[in-house]
């Protein structure tokens, strides 16, 4: 059975989703960091409030575990509404959301997790209850079946997705408000594990919420895992309060580097330079020389790896930099040059 990976941002069971929701902000003024949407998020919110209209649709996109889900839930408490919560993969067919819409009252939130993953049918269907706040519904089928035209509250959707990409233009043109999230600073990260940390009544100095922070991967979700995880080994191997110390050899025992880094990080960037000379290499071959999906590899692996500067992408495939020839302690042959665009280029 494979191992569970600590720094992995996805939420990987029921417990661990409302341990998430434990520590979750419930107001804006609550969140740290992502200041520019927080900002611009507030305007809108006032705005529509002060109109006494619904907020217009909302597509958060970024990695996993930037607070996509957070900051619905943060807007409905705002606005004072209920809140919804779906994702794309449960939704096969048209159906499957009528008892969303059709439930929804003034006003109200419906968040779609993965909205990418919608198929083109539920997408199209969604389309005229987006704008027009009424859809064709076919009731029955064959000779027999009918359409009735069912008109619905307004409300707001808000979408999370990690492939924002995926979209098609039609569906990212019919959400008023787009905010992608970037990864935290190791400061804002540190203020997130210190509130953190205050909510499960864990002692901690700062130098141990600094390292924490640091091996986070700029992500909120890492970092709450990674307190859990080091509070778990300062109270059977110290005596609960987290130091600096203490955080170093949890640390050790996950296998987490300096950079967030763990096995599976060096794995890929292994296979990267030593099956593939360096690159470039194709996602699809990446998967299937390590034995992972390729959305593991795409959507959790690549993003930080391209954010600290160890891989790049261009338009033959993935590349490892100096960097990640000197984080392996690697001999670094320079290549072929690549141009300011990523793309690889002859010197001929």
């Amino acid at each position: 059975m494979a191992r569970e990976r600590v720094i992995s941002a996805g939420t990987t069971s029921r417990e661990e989703a409302q341990f998430n929701e434990s520590l979750r902000p419930e107001r804006l003024a609550d969140v740290v960091g992502q200041e520019r949407i927080v900002e611009q998020l507030l305007i809108a919110l006032k705005a529509a409030q002060q109109r006494n209209e619904p907020l217009e649709h909302v597509l958060l996109s970024g990695p996993p575990g930037l607070g996509k889900t957070t900051l619905a839930n943060v807007i409905a408490r705002e606005l004072g509404v209920t809140l919804r919560v779906t994702s794309g993969p449960a939704i096969s067919k048209p159906g499957d959301l009528m008892h969303w819409l059709t439930e929804m009252k003034r006003g109200d939130v419906l968040f779609i997790d993965e909205i990418h993953r919608l198929s083109r049918t539920v997408e199209e269907f969604l389309y005229a209850a987006m704008e027009d706040f009424r859809v064709d519904f076919t009731i029955d089928s064959g000779i027999s079946g009918r359409t009735v035209n069912i008109a619905l509250q307004r409300f707001t959707l808000i979408g999370a997705t990690t492939r924002s990409g995926l979209l098609t233009a039609a569906m990212r043109d019919r959400f008023g408000l787009q905010f992608h999230l970037d990864f935290y600073s190791t400061r804002e990260l540190a203020e997130i594990v210190r509130r953190s940390a205050r909510k499960l009544n864990v002692q901690a100095d700062d130098e141990a919420l600094g390292l924490l922070a640091s091996r986070s991967r700029g992500t909120p979700r890492v970092a709450n895992r990674l307190l859990k995880r080091a509070r778990d080994y300062a109270q059977v191997r110290g005596d609960g309060t987290l130091s600096k110390d203490i955080v170093e050899k949890a640390c050790r025992v996950l296998d987490i580097d300096d950079l967030g880094l763990d096995e599976l990080d060096r794995s890929v960037l292994n296979a990267l330079i030593k099956t593939y000379n360096g690159g470039p290499a194709g996602i699809e071959a990446l998967a299937a020389t390590l034995g992972q999906e390729r959305d593991t590899l795409e959507d959790v692996v690549e993003p930080y790896l391209l954010q600290v500067g160890l891989v790049i992408r261009t338009r033959q495939g993935r590349c490892a930099t100096k960097a990640a020839y000197d984080r392996l302690g690697l001999p670094y042959t320079p290549k072929t040059p690549i141009d300011s665009q990523g793309e690889l280029f002859d010197d001929e």
